[in-house]
């Protein structure tokens, strides 16, 4: 997880309280920044933005003086500060793709899911290229999590935080940090101690700041100790500190470190054991960060116990509030896993973190309920959970998805990455997945659903779970195909087919022979395309789903009639015809009807086509379908003025409008509508002019496996591309308008436009009547 912020008035959000000392390395960086680089001085424009670098241990409040800087020189920077942390407080580095995603989302930028660090990191570059912005990199490991990010425009200002050097990045200026001067480390303690104790005894405060070797971490830790005990002077804090056994206070550890496990193990031993259970544990939270909830599914506490734990740990310096968030500090996450690697049992540690990962279910189930329908079973399950679990209404589940969805996403990755809780980090998966998609909208989501099925590939593939499996791979195919990865899909599509077979589960064999088909038909292989919806065909026969072999034999029609193969195309349309029949699905029939139509004006039968057509437009006007009836009259007003009765073709289109039009005061309530756009874009149309195929498709939404366009007698090859997974296809035609008319009367380029999608899902029940689902966007025939 990074934290990440954009400031647009130029001003950094440091961390509130006053700083102190470091003005020598606050002049440093300050000259730095106005020292001409080697490029200006030898004549030429630098080739990257300027690095700076701050260098210091962990706990020498490294981090707060490239805040107090940055707040310093921010004015100066109108395109904002945009801070990430490579490292989390945990350990985990962050992986670059990561970083660049979230970079993004602040910059207001989509990123394609399932794009590569490189492209990623790519984007980010142009999208800060102009801006001159400040890019605050917090705790950064080596020069390999740095240089990625680093931007072109040499306007821009890096500022990285590290414990070390970058090598490997060329023109860094370093400032490195030390231990904080006598006086403002006794001014750093007064703040929590009152000025009153510091005078009494000066000689004990500069021994305290001695003894914690100037680090502002451990400081914090003594002064937040004597906050709490306002009766004990700083000579009996420093007596108590230096009490401490050698081995508690970390004798073993590093020289520098040891002032710092000084300080925090004589904070640690004041306090009660069930509250010093509780800050162990705390090490187990996602990402180092925790709230109420995460603290009472640890320590086994209430909510209001656990709150009350956190702020008193605040008080102490032991966390740091951020946001709804308390974050572990990195410089004690290992003292704290440490500590609970020696004195928990694990069983009872990995009862903590179950417990941890079940309450956060639960939050995921609840927030997921609330915005469903009244009367849906994820609502009515809502009732069955605990108060202090509910959410009171949709906008407040919104919120606290949208704040706690970097942890939500590191909790479902430490659940996959712990080996022995899949199940409940499969119920994880399941669960965030569902409250994204119902609070964010599957587009919105995409990448971090991206992120999920990767997690449920490797859960099923480390236990052998085919279909999840085969879900998880048709998943991520699908987003492949809609982001124009078609041959990634395509290899994808076939693993998942293999996955299906051996879980002997016919819906995702099913699914995945007719995506690997229309990963052929965008690659523009009609052959291939047509022989795997043929297979797909052949399963939904034997298995009796009539209306999935009536849209299959649709795709085949579409795919015939690009390779110009119209015989072939008509058989499988009035297939289509009679299977939309048989199932009753009046729209559906009345579109393959249009479909044979076209077909037939392609392959110059005119009147055949007319014929058929007029049929189409009765069968849409017995289903009530008044889009697609004036998507129809549209139709047969184009083949009628190709036929030279210009007369009837205006009554058609004449037809078509009156259909469409909207009355004006359900205008004035629905001006962005699709709908009202759509009408809008006919009615201000003359009745008798000229309509691209584009606009036909989006008027009436006529056809979900159209060929718009003529083709050439010759076959010549018209470029179309497809969703893999059924997803919107872009057609861009061969021939011009004129050739196409010359060819066999057809109306222009190839476009397809105006579909209807729903969601085919199957599903794959899990241990704890949880699902994960396999969602495909399919085409409504």
């Amino acid at each position: 997880m990074t934290d990440q912020a954009v400031d647009s008035a130029g001003r950094a959000g440091a961390s509130p309280g006053r700083f102190f000392g470091r003005q020598r390395e606050l002049k440093t960086l300050q000259s730095d920044v106005e020292r001409a680089g080697l490029d200006t001085i030898a004549g030429r424009k630098a080739a990257r933005a300027r690095v700076l670098l701050v260098a210091g241990q962990s706990g020498s409040g490294r981090t707060a003086l490239a805040e107090q800087f940055i707040a310093r020189i921010a004015d100066g920077y109108p395109g904002g500060v945009l801070r990430v942390r490579l490292t989390e407080s945990d350990g985990r580095h962050v992986p670059t793709d990561e970083t660049c995603r979230d970079l993004l989302d602040v910059l207001g930028v989509a990123a394609p899911p399932g794009a590569d660090e490189d492209e990623l990191s790519e984007m980010v570059r142009e999208a800060l290229d102009g801006r001159r912005a400040v890019l605050l990199l917090d705790n950064a490991v080596d020069a390999e999590q740095v240089d990625p990010l680093l931007p072109d425009d040499p306007e821009c200002l890096v500022v990285a935080v590290s414990g070390g050097p970058l090598t490997g990045i060329p023109g860094v200026r370093p400032c490195t940090l030390g231990g904080m001067d006598p006086k403002a480390a006794i001014e750093l303690l007064a703040t929590f101690t009152g000025s009153v104790r510091i005078t009494v005894d000066p000689q004990a405060a500069e021994s305290i700041a001695e003894e914690c070797g100037g680090l502002p971490a451990a400081l914090v830790l003594i002064g937040g100790w004597l906050a709490a005990r306002p009766k004990t002077s700083v000579a009996d804090a420093l007596r108590q500190l230096r009490a401490l056994p050698e081995v508690e206070a970390g004798a073993a550890s590093p020289t520098h470190l040891r002032p710092l496990n000084r300080a925090f193990h004589l904070v640690y031993t004041s306090l009660p054991s069930g509250a010093a259970r509780t800050l162990r544990l705390l090490a187990l939270a996602p990402a180092g960060l925790a709230d109420a909830h995460t603290a009472s599914a640890l320590g086994g506490c209430s909510v209001p116990e656990a709150q009350s734990a956190l702020d008193g740990f605040t008080a102490l310096g032991l966390l740091h509030p951020e946001g709804v968030h308390y974050r572990v500090p990195a410089a004690l996450h290992p003292l704290l896993l440490a500590l609970t690697e020696s004195v928990d049992n694990p069983a009872e540690v990995q009862l903590a973190r179950a417990r941890m990962l079940e309450r956060t279910v639960r939050l995921l189930q609840s927030c997921r309920g609330a915005a469903e329908p009244e009367g849906s079973p994820p609502r009515e399950a809502l009732a069955s959970l605990p108060r202090a679990l509910r959410f009171p209404d949709v906008p407040t589940a919104g919120k606290w998805l949208r704040q706690r969805q970097p942890v939500l996403m590191a909790a479902a990755r430490v659940a996959v990455a712990d080996g022995e809780l899949d199940t409940l980090a499969r119920r994880l998966v399941a669960a965030l997945v569902r409250a994204l998609a119902v609070h964010h909208g599957t587009e919105v989501a995409a990448p971090e659903l991206y992120q999920l099925h990767r997690l449920v590939l490797d859960v099923a593939e480390r236990r052998g779970l085919h279909r999840e499996e085969a879900a998880a791979l048709l998943n991520l195919a699908d987003l492949d195909a809609r982001t124009g990865r078609t041959r990634e899909a395509l290899a994808r599509y076939r693993e998942a087919l293999d996955a299906g077979r051996a879980a002997c589960d016919p819906y995702a064999t099913g699914r995945a022979m007719e995506s690997v088909g229309g990963a052929y038909q965008e690659l523009g292989d009609w052959h291939r395309a047509a022989d795997w919806y043929g297979r797909a065909l052949i399963q939904r026969q034997a298995r009796g789903e009539r209306a999935d072999e009536a849209r299959i034999y649709g795709r085949l029609g579409t795919v015939h009639t690009y390779a110009g193969r119209y015989g072939e195309a008509l058989r499988s349309w009035r297939a289509a015809v009679a299977g939309h029949r048989k199932t009753g699905d009046l729209p559906a029939q009345a579109r393959a009807l249009s479909e044979v139509a076209r077909v037939q004006e392609y392959a110059g039968r005119p009147q055949e086509s007319l014929q058929t057509c007029q049929e189409a437009v009765e069968w849409a006007r017995r289903a009530g379908d008044d889009r697609l009836q004036a998507a129809l009259q549209l139709r047969l007003a184009d083949t009628l003025e190709r036929l030279g009765d210009p007369a009837a073709a205006r009554l058609h289109r004449l037809t078509a409008e009156r259909l469409l039009q909207v009355p004006e005061q359900e205008h004035d309530n629905c001006q962005d509508c699709q709908d009202c756009q759509d009408c809008q874009g006919v009615l201000s149309t003359g009745a008798e002019g000229e309509r691209s195929d584009h606009q036909r498709g989006a008027e009436a939404g006529a056809g979900d496996h159209v060929a718009d366009g003529a083709r050439e007698r010759a076959g010549e090859r018209v470029t179309q591309t497809t969703g893999a997974g059924g997803g919107a296809r872009r057609g861009s035609g061969a021939e011009s308008a004129g050739a196409a008319r010359r060819a066999g009367g057809g109306r222009g380029q190839q476009r397809e436009s105006g579909r209807e999608w729903s969601e085919a899902q199957g599903s794959q029940r899990l241990q704890g009547g949880e699902t994960y689902e396999i969602r495909s966007r399919a085409a409504k025939d």
